[in-house]
């Protein structure tokens, strides 16, 4: 009975003795930082890259800074983006993301031309008013790459994107009746575009005089001749 005893007194001791082990690991592991993989990094650099550009301007984005903002040293930020060429692509990269989510949520592959223009300027005035980060970034960007070839280069597809997008819907429309049938779609797109571009830089960025701007617009493009839209 005795020996039972201290059968039974050893293998307590000894399950003890695991159980406490085993918490030490799993404390020693749940205690252990939390590595971020490669997409989170990059997403953070590009978040970083993007509030330095509002703040100071691309003249004032220095490495250094992005590294700072992110919590890594220079040699891992360049790990990720090891030239120029792959920040300023990164960047891009997520505006054009911002911008597909915006499509996203609002589908209008079904709407008519008119609509799907009236999408267009709601667009523009959510992303300007609410949330400005990101139109102030691409205004910056598009003015340096009238002389910097390797940004024109970034921003070259994100542009071509909008201006296909804009003027297949006034082909669609001078096709229903609903634009002018004399309305050339391509030259149309450059013009909303510029408008709306414009708008962000100039001296009166009130929602009024945005409103008076999609005013003029509509009336430039619209047919003279009633139609069911």
């Amino acid at each position: 009975m005795c020996r039972l005893r201290q059968i039974a007194n050893v293998e307590i001791t000894a399950l003890a003795a695991s159980l406490s082990a085993s918490q030490d690991t799993m404390t020693v592991t749940s205690s252990a930082p939390k590595r971020e993989n490669t997409d989170d990094r990059r997403r953070a650099i590009a978040s970083a890259a993007r509030q330095l550009i509002v703040e100071k301007g691309f003249e004032g984005l220095r490495t250094r800074d992005i590294a700072a903002r992110v919590g890594i040293n220079v040699a891992t930020l360049h790990y990720h983006v090891p030239t120029k060429e792959a920040l300023i692509g990164l960047v891009a990269d997520a505006m054009r993301d911002d911008f597909r989510a915006q499509s996203l949520l609002r589908p209008r592959a079904h709407l008519s031309p008119l609509e799907r223009l009236e999408h267009e300027f709601y667009d523009f005035h959510e992303m300007f008013y609410e949330q400005r980060d990101t139109l102030a970034v691409m205004s910056e960007l598009m003015e340096r790459a009238r002389r910097d070839a390797v940004i024109h280069a970034a921003m070259r597809p994100i542009l071509t994107k909008w201006h296909q997008m804009v003027a297949a819907i006034f082909v669609d429309g001078v096709a229903d009746g609903t634009f002018r049938l004399d309305l050339d779609p391509e030259a149309a797109s450059s013009m909303f575009i510029g408008a709306l571009v414009g708008f962000g830089r100039g001296p009166d960025t009130s929602p009024q005089y945005f409103e008076r701007l999609c005013a003029e617009l509509r009336r430039a493009v619209r047919s003279q001749t009633p139609t069911r839209n």
